[in-house]
């Protein structure tokens, strides 16, 4: 019988884990959620054998390593070898998404405009290699530019979106944006089906077993074009029944490599719940409100076995948790806060 939250933890990486480096978790997993600048960093450690700051500090200074506002207009880590093909697939959509955002906040953006302060962004990136919103906002004030965050924001963001900016150095705290083209190697223009049809493996080598529901839910992409890629990908993807639930999975997903007694202390925003909208095979619904809210934030969670049964507190001296769900013993995960803690900065 199909266990799928087992198989889950071995498609997501986080137990039985395959790979070395981060870079190759993040190509894994196609699109990691990103909204937490620090925690991103620990949900692409923990997926590798050995965890190691210095390992996706390197990745992410060197461009194998790409954070971006791209699906659903979100925050996500790409691959360096995937950004300009995901770029082209999925950036119409995420400026749909963010047009009506601005929409919304009565932000009105004219072409003009857009083409003037791009300008500056790339003058100031390419002065300083990897800039910050700061840098950006004093160097339009100089110019008499003054200019609200959240409007500047958006600027930024369909800088991204355009191919002009990305994710520059890693520093402590603030995102830093390089200039693309010198950043990220250009790779090889793809068709739209071929890119459709990537996009779904990507999605189902990481996050099988899942629903088509979550597939249109994590890419934030229509419905059409959704099936279209799994059209393409049938000959790799069985179907597979269990209660009530219709779930894909990629043919090369493992099956087998779970042991029990694992506690794992995921981070905010972990693709492990973000990525699904059938969250219920790991919390219980009366226990969601502990995990993420109505809203779309997503908080610090324990889970054992597969099953999301506690909360943690990352940035604290010592170790602090506490678990929701009573109906079992939970197991307390000293050994990995421990490994979290030299990790972390």
């Amino acid at each position: 019988m199909m266990n799928p939250v087992a198989i889950r933890l071995l498609s997501q990486q986080l137990i039985s884990q395959q790979f070395t480096s981060p870079v190759e978790v993040v190509a894994h997993m196609g699109a990691m959620q990103a909204q937490d600048y620090r925690m991103v960093r620990w949900a692409v450690e923990m997926r590798t054998r050995k965890p190691s700051l210095q390992e996706f500090q390197k990745a992410y200074n060197s461009g194998k390593i790409i954070r971006l506002h791209l699906l659903r207009g979100t925050w996500q880590l790409v691959a360096g070898e995937d950004y300009w093909w995901m770029l082209d697939l999925c950036a119409p959509n995420a400026r749909r998404i963010i047009n009506g955002w601005m929409k919304s906040n009565h932000i009105t953006i004219d072409d003009r405009e857009l083409h003037s302060i791009r300008e500056v962004l790339i003058k100031v990136t390419d002065d300083k290699k990897s800039a910050t919103k700061d840098d950006f906002a004093e160097a339009l004030t100089a110019k008499g530019i003054i200019m609200d965050n959240h409007r500047l924001s958006y600027h930024i963001r369909m800088a991204e979106l355009s191919g002009t900016l990305c994710s520059g150095n890693l520093s402590p705290m603030k995102a830093t944006y390089a200039l693309a083209d010198k950043k990220v190697m250009r790779t090889p223009k793809l068709d739209r089906e071929e890119m459709l049809m990537w996009l779904a493996r990507k999605y189902f080598q990481s996050h099988s077993p899942a629903t088509f529901e979550d597939f249109v839910w994590w890419t934030g992409m229509n419905s059409t074009d959704c099936r279209r890629g799994m059209e393409l990908l049938s000959a790799e993807l069985h179907k597979e029944t269990w209660r009530g639930y219709t779930f894909y999975l990629l043919a090369s997903c493992r099956t087998k490599g779970f042991r029990k007694g694992t506690t794992l202390l995921l981070p905010p925003f972990d693709e492990y719940l973000i990525g699904y909208k059938s969250r219920g095979l790991v919390i219980a619904s009366e226990h969601t409100s502990h995990a993420y809210t109505k809203n779309g934030i997503f908080f610090p969670v324990i889970a054992h076995d597969g099953t999301i049964c506690g909360n943690w507190e990352p940035w604290k001296k010592q170790l602090q948790i506490s678990f929701f769900d009573n109906s079992k013993e939970w197991k307390t995960p000293v050994k990995q806060w421990n490994t979290f803690c030299k990790t972390k900065e």
